[in-house]
């Protein structure tokens, strides 16, 4: 038998759309609190560093939420960049997602701030008071 090489753009839908279903259960709970029966947009950021490809994530979303209360809902995105906070001069800035050193005094002792996270920044619902953005 030969070597079997795996999918590498399998395995990257199969990522994306695990974090997809994982993001809709909260807009799910979030939108049944809300005591929505429609989702209409769903906003969220993601982060230059956080492994998550939005490209792929808004191929995966109508599969997703199929069944869902967000079926048929829009996905926005937005990209976060990537930030540091260095430990020599305390400025925090926006650096590369490859070059990740104090743009202020060009030390490389920083500390990652922000750009490796995914937030659910807000969802748009609709129910019996009208349409509401949470």
């Amino acid at each position: 038998m030969g070597n079997v090489r795996p999918d590498v753009g399998a395995i990257k839908l199969m990522h994306e759309l695990s974090v997809c279903q994982s993001m809709l259960r909260q807009v799910n709970e979030i939108a049944r609190q809300h005591n929505a029966w429609h989702v209409s947009r769903v906003q969220v950021g993601i982060g230059v560093l956080s492994g998550v490809e939005p490209d792929l994530l808004k191929q995966v979303f109508p599969v997703a939420s199929a069944g869902t209360l967000a079926e048929g809902a829009q996905l926005s995105i937005e990209t976060l960049p990537v930030c540091v906070r260095c430990e020599s001069c305390g400025v925090e800035s926006v650096v590369e997602a490859n070059k990740l050193v104090c743009s202020a005094c060009g030390d490389w002792h920083t500390q990652l701030v922000s750009g490796n996270e995914m937030l659910l920044d807000s969802i748009e619902i609709e129910s019996g008071r009208g349409h509401a953005r949470v």
